[in-house]
């Protein structure tokens, strides 16, 4: 029981600092692929560091079938990142936030494709409810910084398909999971995300003032190496459905450093377009699983997907 009310608190502060990083993002003088490159060689230090610390050892031998998907996927996470910053200062931290959680959306769609999966009434209301509040928050926006705006929430939807790729590539990853995989996967961004760098930015470290300097280090250490720790551990002792619930506190204190902190507008149309692809994303990743545990009697709750920036 004390285990999982550690885990409850972890996930909440977790979702939280992932609903800062726009905030942050916002302040680091780089260009948004030289910010990702950064945010992953920062994450990568730290993580190894809690690997010594924890012991923990990767067999390579036994994930070396997994390791071209988990490199394939690390690029798209790479390209999703570049994406997601570019967003942030495009549009408004909430409106790319919102977008962003487009992704499972996507999922739903390619996995009958992929996987063969049947989609089922209620995916397909999901769906079509979200994409009606994708329509809303782009159509009905409001565009009085131009064409900006429309450019920024393009960004926000190319980082949701970049994430759906990693989401499902994941899916054919079966012995490699939490930190280790993600991990794995910074390694696999730096494949894209050097080359990228080199020639199109370079790199310009010297640009940034002392705060700059701290933001990227909180991006890349908390943000990255800590909170991906702290949720791929909570995630254990949780259940699906709890996690599920938990991971929407990210966009939404994402729409609250918009409004008051940034002091960024947003529309009521927009509010309405986001609740719709917000809450029905949520109801399509709750799924009850039919069978009843003997022991709880209880519907088994599990999360299709989940959502880290």
């Amino acid at each position: 029981m004390k285990e999982n009310k550690i885990s409850h608190i972890l996930m909440i502060v977790s979702m939280i600092i992932f609903g800062t990083i726009g905030l942050f993002v916002r302040f680091i003088k780089v260009s948004s692929g030289e910010l990702a490159l950064y945010r992953a060689i920062l994450a990568i230090i730290l993580i190894s560091g809690y690997f010594l610390i924890t012991n923990k050892k990767i067999n390579f031998n036994e994930i070396k079938k997994d390791l071209p998907i988990l490199a394939i996927s690390g690029m798209a996470m790479g390209i999703n990142w570049v994406l997601l910053f570019e967003a942030y200062k495009k549009t408004t931290v909430s409106i790319a936030t919102i977008c962003y959680y487009f992704a499972p959306v996507i999922v739903t769609i390619m996995c009958p494709i992929l996987f063969k999966e049947k989609l089922t009434i209620k995916q397909i209301i999901c769906f079509i409810a979200s994409t009606i509040g994708l329509i809303l928050i782009t159509g009905f926006g409001d565009m009085s910084s131009g064409n900006s705006n429309l450019i920024g929430i393009l960004f926000g939807l190319g980082a949701a398909c970049f994430y759906a790729t990693v989401i499902i590539l994941n899916k054919y990853t079966k012995k490699v999971a939490g930190v280790e995989r993600t991990f794995l996967q910074f390694f696999g961004s730096l494949i894209v995300l050097i080359p990228y760098v080199i020639f199109t930015s370079g790199f310009n470290l010297s640009l940034l003032d002392s705060n700059g300097w701290i933001y990227l280090l909180i991006v890349g250490f908390i943000h990255t190496g800590v909170t991906y720790c702290m949720y791929f551990s909570s995630m254990k002792n949780l259940s699906g459905q709890k996690t599920a619930i938990l991971s929407y506190i990210d966009p939404l204190v994402a729409v609250l450093i918009s409004v008051t902190i940034l002091e960024e507008t947003i529309t009521w149309v927009q509010v309405i377009g986001g609740v719709l692809i917000l809450g029905f994303t949520l109801l399509n990743e709750i799924k009850l699983n039919k069978d009843i545990d003997k022991d709880s009697k209880k519907k088994v709750v599990y999360l299709n997907d989940k959502i880290v920036k």
